[in-house]
Order: structure tokens, then sequence, then C-alpha cells
């Protein structure tokens, strides 16, 4: 008898021991956190992209108006401020001359013959006006901008909405008159802050949109511009300046519209084509 009360004391005492080594026994703390860190980080992650889904879905949505359709050929006429004008396209002027524009900055009417490209293009320094309309005849949308007006944050804003977009360009303008000024052929809208709705609905409504640009399917594409822009120039055009009727007329007698983004013929110069 008192063997088997001995054994069981014993086993009672191995049991007792067993538990408060288990007891002892610190937990996998930094496991735990950092399980726990690794999932706060997914869950951060996926939430992000979640809320930038949805962000992006709810202003597609409201710039569902905004998109040209057959019943709707140019949502920008509905644009609080929106100046709109009928320009004749494919007239141009030489490298030397002046247009003696209408509007500033110029929105259509006599151009250079070359183009500034306009691929998603965002210009350091001014650029000259006569080749940046020749860009908006070829479809594209031009962001000028007062850089005594525009810096900083809000100069930001509109390089996201231009950079490596096609038919796209941003530029300082000098002497604007307002901060902000959006063009296309033969429309215009002037604006106090990047903020401004407009701006995404005035691109939504006018960039490559075939109703409103003479030239449909033409190049923004002008690499040799590119490397060397034509400079902005400030002083106003003199009495020899070109005027709005003006300019030599590139329109083809069969009355279709050349279309540059054609590869040259054999036998032609390699410089872009000029319409």
């Amino acid at each position: 008898m008192t063997s088997g009360k001995k054994t069981k004391a014993t086993r009672n005492s191995v049991a007792a021991a067993r538990s408060s080594v288990v007891a002892s026994k610190p937990k996998p703390w930094g496991t735990i956190i950092a399980v726990v860190a690794v999932l706060a980080l997914a869950g951060g992650v996926f939430g992000y992209a979640y809320m930038q889904i949805h962000e992006n879905n709810v202003k597609e949505a409201a710039l569902a108006k905004w998109k040209p359709s057959d019943t709707n050929k140019d949502p920008s006429l509905q644009l609080a401020g929106i100046v709109s004008k009928e320009y004749k396209g494919s007239r141009h002027v030489t490298a030397e001359q002046r247009v003696a524009y209408d509007q500033t900055p110029a929105f259509g009417g006599p151009h250079d013959a070359t183009w500034a490209d306009c691929t998603g293009v965002v210009y350091d320094k001014a650029v000259r006006t006569e080749n940046m309309v020749h860009g908006l005849e070829h479809g594209a949308v031009w962001i000028a901008y007062n850089p005594d007006q525009v810096k900083d944050d809000a100069l930001n804003k509109l390089k996201v909405k231009v950079e490596g977009i096609p038919y796209m360009a941003l530029s300082p303008f000098p002497g604007l008159d307002k901060p902000i000024s959006l063009q296309s052929w033969g429309h215009q809208l002037k604006l106090d802050n990047a903020d401004d709705e407009r701006i995404d609905q005035f691109i939504s409504s006018l960039l490559r949109n075939p109703n409103t640009y003479p030239e449909v399917g033409a190049s923004c594409e002008n690499s040799q511009f590119l490397a060397n822009p034509a400079p902005f120039v400030a002083e106003k055009p003199g009495a020899d300046a070109v005027p709005m009727d003006g300019g030599k007329d590139e329109s083809l007698t069969e009355g279709q519209q050349q279309n540059p983004s054609m590869p040259p013929a054999s036998g032609s110069a390699s410089t872009p084509p000029s319409s």
C-alpha cells in the first residue's frame, strides 16, 4: 500500500513539474507581432487599392456626360465659360512669320507648318504659339499656365493631367491673363485654379474629338521639334504679321485632308510632314 501511494505521489509530482514547465514557457510574441503587422499591411494595401478603384469609377461616372457621342458631338459647349469659334484649317506660315491671332492664347487659325510635339509633353519653357496651334489642328489639348501664378502643387496637378498622355501638351505662357487656359481647336476655357473640375471635363470633351478638329488621324509626334522647341515670342506681332484669313492654303484640291501620320513617300525627306 505504501508503495502504491508513493507511485501516485510521484506521478502527481511529475505532472505538476510538467505543468510548471509548460506554464513558464514564453509565448512567441515576436512571431505574433510580425504576423499581425503583415496582416495589417496587407489590409492597408488592399484597402488603398479598393479606394483607388472606387475613386476612378466615381470619376469615370462623373465624366460620362462629357464624352462625345452621336447625340452629343461637342459636350464642351455645356461648360460654363467656354469660348468656341470656327477656324479654317491647313493654313500655314513659315518659321520666320508671325500671326496676328485674334485670341490669347490662340486656339485656331494660320499656324507654322511644323507642329509642336504634343505626345504628353510638359514643356519647361514657353513655346512659340504658331507651333502649338498646329498641334491643336491634330486633335491635341494644350494647357497653358501663367508661370507667375501657377507653381508647386498646382503645377504638379496640371502635369499629372498631361505627362505621357497622347495628344496632350503643357507649357508656361508668360503674361497670361488667367492662371490657367485650356485650348483645343476652336475652343478655349480660362480658369483660376488647378482643382477646377472643368479641366477634366474639357479634356474629356475635346481630346481627339473627331467632330471638332480638322485633321482627324494626324500624328502629334515630332521628335525634331521636341529636341529643339521654337521659343515663345513675347512681343506683339508687327504690321507685317499674317492676318487670321491669311497663310498658305495647304488643303488638297480633292477636298481631303492630308494625314501627317502616314510615312513619307519613297525618296522623300524624312522630316515630319507639314500639315
